[in-house]
């Protein structure tokens, strides 16, 4: 892939997830290929059904998701997106916005389109220490293990 491709492709997937929402899940298959791959720290899954079920559980899980980019590189057909993830809990009593920061590396096709999608992010850190027993337990154990 020519790089002034990879990086116009970078662009538009950048543009995709930071304006995602419910409805351009329909669209979905516009930015991964049909046997595209995606693992991340709770889920490992092939096709676009599969990556689908993944961002409508998001949407059924959590109030007012979105990613914000917030650095990329692009090297050849591969990109690596730095991003923050911002959201509320549905199920706990607590309105405060959250924040958990993570890394995408994504592999592009030759179509600009995402084939290999894995994402980096700490879920002990980055997610349980957030919720309000667990968080508890979670960030007693870190100073435990440190000292």
């Amino acid at each position: 892939m020519p790089p002034d491709d990879a990086r116009a492709a970078t662009e538009r997937i950048v543009r995709w997830f930071e304006t995602l929402s419910p409805e351009s899940l329909a669209d979905l298959d516009e930015l991964y290929t049909d046997e595209a791959r995606f693992k991340d720290p709770f889920n490992e899954v092939q096709g676009v059904p599969a990556i689908r079920d993944i961002f409508r559980h998001m949407y059924r899980s959590l109030d007012e998701p979105r990613f914000v980019v917030t650095g990329r590189l692009v090297d050849g057909a591969q990109c690596f997106l730095v991003w923050e993830f911002r959201f509320r809990f549905k199920r706990f009593d607590t309105a405060s916005l959250q924040t958990v920061r993570g890394a995408s590396h994504l592999a592009l096709a030759d179509d600009g389109r995402i084939r290999e999608h894995r994402d980096y992010w700490d879920a002990a850190e980055e997610l349980y220490e957030k919720l309000p027993v667990l968080g508890r337990l979670m960030r007693w154990l870190r100073q435990r293990a440190a000292t």
